[in-house]
Formats: C-alpha cells, sequence, structure tokens
C-alpha cells in the first residue's frame, strides 16, 4: 500500500531543497513525478523555490476549493496519454510519486484528497511543509497531517543561537511581531495595507519567549 508521509519542519530547514532533490532521485532513476502546491502561496507564482537558488516550475496548483485528488487524477492521465504517445516499449509510465510543497496552506479535506490518493489510487504522496504559524498555533493543513499520515518526518534547522529551532518568527520592518493574519507571503500580512516587508526566523523555545515577552500563541 502506498503512504501519505508529512516531512515537516521550521522555516529554513530545507523543505523545498528536499522536495526538489525527492524529485531529482525519482527521474534519474527513469520514474515520474508530480508537483504541486496550494495557490495561495503566492512567492514564485507557480514555482517552487530552494533558499539554495534551485526552481522548478510545478505541475499544479491547489486553490482552497479544489478537489486535489480531482486534479491530481487528471494531470495523472495527461501524463499517462503523453508516455502512451511517445511508444514507449514499455507502455505508459504512471506516476511514482506526487510530491506537495507548502502543505500547511491546504485545507483538512485537500489532506484527506492526499490520503486517497495514496490509499485508493495507489500512488505515493510526500507533503513537505511547517507545523506552526508564528504565534505557535498549528496550520489546519499541518494539523490534519500530523493526524493521519502514515509517516512523520522531522526536518531540522538550528535557531540563532545554536538550539534546535522549532518556532517561527514573524518580521517586519525588521521587528518581531505577534498579532495580524496567519498568512503572510513575503510582504505583509494578507488583508493587510502594510507596505512593509515580512520575514520569517526560525527561533528556538527559549529565544521565541524572549522576542514575545513571554507570550506563547
Amino acid at each position: 500500500m502506498a503512504k501519505l508521509y508529512f516531512r515537516y519542519g521550521a522555516m529554513n530547514s530545507g523543505k523545498s531543497t528536499a522536495l526538489l532533490q525527492a524529485a531529482y532521485n525519482y527521474e534519474e532513476r527513469g520514474q515520474r513525478v508530480l508537483l504541486a502546491k496550494p495557490a495561495i502561496d503566492t512567492k514564485g507564482a507557480s514555482e517552487i523555490e530552494s533558499r539554495l537558488g534551485v526552481t522548478r516550475q510545478v505541475d499544479f496548483l491547489i486553490a482552497p476549493d479544489d478537489d486535489a485528488r480531482v486534479i491530481f487524477a487528471t494531470h495523472r492521465g495527461r501524463m499517462q496519454h503523453a508516455s502512451d504517445d511517445e511508444l514507449l516499449p514499455e507502455g505508459p509510465i504512471d506516476v511514482a510519486c506526487l510530491l506537495i510543497d507548502e502543505a500547511q496552506f491546504l485545507t483538512p479535506s485537500q489532506v484527506d484528497d492526499l490520503f486517497r490518493i495514496a490509499v485508493v489510487d495507489g500512488i505515493p504522496v510526500i507533503a513537505y511543509g511547517i507545523r506552526n504559524d508564528f504565534l505557535t498555533h498549528a496550520f489546519p493543513g499541518s494539523a490534519r497531517l500530523l493526524a493521519i499520515a502514515h509517516s512523520l518526518e522531522e526536518l531540522k534547522t538550528i535557531c540563532r543561537c545554536g538550539r534546535k529551532a522549532v518556532f517561527n518568527g514573524r518580521v517586519v520592518g525588521g521587528r518581531f511581531v505577534f498579532d495580524g493574519d496567519q498568512v503572510a507571503i513575503d510582504e505583509g500580512a494578507t488583508g493587510s495595507a502594510s507596505p512593509e516587508l515580512t520575514t520569517y526566523e526560525s527561533l528556538c523555545g527559549t529565544c521565541y519567549l524572549e522576542e514575545s515577552g513571554g507570550r506563547l500563541g
């Protein structure tokens, strides 16, 4: 039985790099993969961007109201049809794996779609994302992945102090902030008119509490 995998970590833990490496590993062995990400992640538009400078176009975006399984089935069919047109001696090539970037932005029902792709359709799904927002609250997509994924793997990174980073601090205009919308993609919180650049810093528990004045959530 194929499985749903959730590989998670704080910001800058190399999630997108790991995804692109996984895609390369499959394709180096003659297998084909599909790459996707939530449409809400406007950073890089329809690309997956690694902080190492590597980018790759996704095969499809998943909007908040989309049925992820239906979209996957459409692109899976196109891939099979394309390989059939190539008259490959082994016949149509199926998708070996579905790779999802920024999976925290999926809805819980879309995560359920990923589970069905793995269990019912027999295609492994590897989802990459972060668990918690800048207020230490779980993203709905991540909470669902933690609940139903067959396999959980933490991708580790370090805080500025050298300890293991587990939280994501939001920085606006050079200052840590602890209010605002849950989603902000490098340019001010969603729904905010603030022109100040929004960035994130991975923090350990100690440094997070120091910056927040002891506040969690």
